[in-house]
């Protein structure tokens, strides 16, 4: 009990040093796993396109290849959409979207047809939405059909109509009607216009793309932020109706301003840091257990991938514990967000600081060797000055060549936490038993805390006890663990913990217990001391028995404190009982065993008698009924006769009471029966018999 304490404690402390910094891991195959399970289909086939989009899109993008088959009902559904006249404009756009992954054969007059319905959408939309789903599937089939002519004959038109939604802090509304504003809007606005873009027959009016780019950096002034340093957009209020929550509202701004961006010439002028953090907000969410969460994720992250604004790089550790003992190298990778491999880069560690230290950096800036098979940065030895503790590693990226930072982002600095972990030496231990008014010592004794050996002593309340010890590191520095507690526990299972003190190397703890002896409840007998020494990155935590002591207290005054009642185990009742002895009544006397066989043979006597008188009276079976029915009835009451006598004989040998009497009750109606069928033919037979 006391060392899944001592373990929950350290573990604990470890817990809280690692919330203060978040680190941050490309997509990997936890993912690929999750996607399995959050997107198979219950019976087939997914309830929307909508959903059979996600579900494809999310294979297509983490590169799964055992999943499962949804193409051929997703293209039976898209021919039912695509022929039906009542289709809306969403379901053809998802349609549409379903069968850019599919890649379902849709006809050239079919085509032609969803291009006229999809124009006509467009001249009667009224909201921000008609227009989404409307152009959208329009720029899909003239991605999908290299026959069809597919444009937009106003699209500046459309453009204004749809920038009227727009508002003054870039965030934009559904429709005229509705007042309420949002980012999640915001990106379907933006998918939108760069959807008007690329279909628009002639170029734009470059005024309108400048408002735009305008609008989008007012919708950056407006993003909010975490205490790790990851960016986001929320909305509080979406459509007067529901909160769509921090996730999906950046993956809206993200396909948007990523749409945006590749059909238009220029930059947004987004810093590039400001998308890096929006890779890392959607990083750090970890692997989301809700299928719609888990799209938004993928889907932003596949569009930050390949965007023409910049291509977050992503600075991650295998392992952020590096072991002393076993000499562990620090590892490094760099990876896009979908784990794809980088270009050409150095990664420099420029810096290294003791957790909550503001003193300088411990090491000298200084190259990581790349290993091109592995494709890891690698230092294979520590600094000197590198110790057991925690610690925050700076690293620094350097790309190759100049034309790959106009691409990618890798950010000033990454600090990522780190935890080095080795074997501490306990040196010097003692326990001593002092004179409490001379400070002699009375007892000493040597402990050795790597075995498992505890020393006696003995102590009244006129005596002190001191225990001290050192610790020190592989380095010989002094260690401070965040754990090092003296408890001693009497023989009744009453505790008493204390907090051992230090003093750079060496620790030290001084109990009187003259002080104490109220605070021990008056308690003599045996005391176990119990030292724990723990820290999450000591390696050799230490939680035993190193003395017993028998302490020779005072008689307790009449008003002193008593000590608490122990608590019960609650897990005791399911032990095992104690074990209860049945005495039996001794067995009566039996007669002799030839007395016994006597009476035996005088019971048998009747059968015997009975057998006789048959053969005397000359039994035969002269009237035994010559046709069917009479004579299957004749048998059936003979056998029943025999069944009776054969339950006489179950009766002596296993059976009890009610189970005879239960079956001879069966055996009773079913003899009445057929005795009274047979009888009955018995008495007609006589009767004609005497009659003739």
């Amino acid at each position: 009990m006391a060392r899944s304490l001592a373990g929950f404690l350290v573990l604990l402390i470890f817990v809280s040093i690692c919330e203060g910094a978040s680190i941050f891991q490309p997509i990997s195959d936890s993912h690929r796993s999750a996607a399995l399970e959050l997107f198979t289909p219950d019976h087939g086939s997914f309830e929307s396109l909508e959903e059979t989009y996600e579900a494809l899109r999310i294979f297509e993008v983490l590169g799964i290849e055992k999943k499962p088959d949804l193409i051929s009902t997703a293209c039976r559904t898209i021919s039912e959409i695509v022929g039906s006249s009542s289709s809306t404009s969403k379901d053809l756009f998802y349609a549409l979207k379903v069968n850019s992954i599919a890649k379902c054969k849709i006809s050239e007059k079919a085509s032609q047809g969803i291009i006229t319905r999809l124009n006509a959408a467009i001249n009667g939309a009224s909201s921000l939405l008609d227009f989404y789903y409307s152009v959208g599937g329009l720029v899909l089939i003239k991605d999908q059909s290299s026959k069809a002519d597919v444009h937009l004959a106003d699209a500046e038109g459309v453009f204004r109509s749809v920038k009227a939604f727009s508002q003054s802090d870039g965030r934009w509304r559904y429709s005229s009607n509705n007042p309420e504003s949002s980012a999640f809007a915001a990106g379907i606005a933006l998918e939108t216009l760069a959807g008007i873009v690329s279909l628009a027959s002639s170029e734009l009016d470059h005024s309108l793309i400048s408002t735009l780019k305008s609008d989008i950096s007012k919708l950056f002034d407006s993003i909010e932020k975490y205490e790790d340093g990851a960016l986001y957009f929320d909305d509080k209020l979406v459509d007067g109706r529901e909160d769509q929550g921090p996730l999906s509202t950046t993956s809206s701004v993200v396909r948007g301003i990523t749409a945006f961006a590749s059909v238009t010439a220029g930059s947004l002028n987004l810093p590039g840091d400001k998308i890096l953090r929006l890779a890392k907000f959607f990083l750090g969410i970890g692997v989301p257990g809700d299928a719609n969460n888990f799209f938004y994720q993928i889907d932003s992250l596949a569009c930050l991938e390949s965007n023409r604004v910049s291509i977050p790089l992503i600075l991650s550790l295998p392992s952020t514990v590096l072991s002393l003992t076993r000499k562990d190298a620090l590892q490094v990778r760099v990876n896009t967000v979908l784990g794809s491999n980088a270009p050409p880069l150095t990664v420099k560690l420029v810096g290294a600081f003791a957790s909550g230290s503001k003193d300088a950096s411990l090491v000298e800036s200084q190259e990581l060797k790349f290993d091109a098979g592995t494709g890891v940065h690698i230092l294979n030895n520590l600094p000197k000055s590198i110790d057991v503790g925690s610690c925050t590693f700076v690293f620094e990226i350097m790309l190759h060549e100049p034309e790959h930072e106009k691409a990618y982002v890798t950010g000033s600095q990454t600090q990522v936490p780190i935890f080095v972990t080795g074997l501490v030496k306990i040196e010097n231990a003692e326990i001593t038993v002092l004179d409490s008014d001379l400070g002699s010592i009375e007892t000493q004794k040597k402990l050795d805390l790597a075995g498992q050996n505890a020393v006696s002593l003995a102590a009244n309340h006129l005596q002190k006890l001191r225990l001290s010890f050192q610790l020190t590191t592989p380095r010989g520095r002094a260690f401070k663990p965040h754990q090092a507690l003296l408890k001693l526990r009497h023989e009744s299972k009453v505790e008493h913990i204390f907090v051992v003190g230090n003093s750079g190397k060496q620790f030290e703890i001084v109990l009187n217990f003259l002080g104490l002896v109220e605070k021990f409840f008056y308690l003599s007998g045996r005391y176990d001391i119990e030292l724990t020494v723990g820290d999450a990155v000591l390696e050799n935590s230490l939680l035993r028995v190193i003395a017993r002591i028998e302490l020779d207290l005072p008689e307790p005054p009449e008003k002193a404190p008593r000590p608490p009642p122990q608590p019960v185990d609650p897990y005791s009742r399911y032990g095992p009982k104690a074990e209860i002895t049945h005495i039996f009544r001794a067995p009566e006397k039996h007669p002799p065993k030839e007395l016994s066989l006597a009476f035996l043979g005088l019971t048998i006597l009747p059968l015997l008698g009975f057998l006789i008188g048959l053969l005397r009276l000359g039994v035969n079976l002269k009237n035994f009924p010559a046709k069917a029915v009479p004579a299957t009835f004749a048998i059936l009451f003979h056998v029943g006769i025999g069944a009776v006598l054969l339950l006489y004989v179950l009766f002596w040998l296993r059976l009890d009471l009610f189970q005879t009497l239960k079956l001879l009750g069966f055996l009773g109606v079913f003899l009445v029966v057929v005795g009274h069928r047979i009888l009955s033919h018995l008495a007609a037979t006589s009767a004609k018999l005497k009659s003739a």
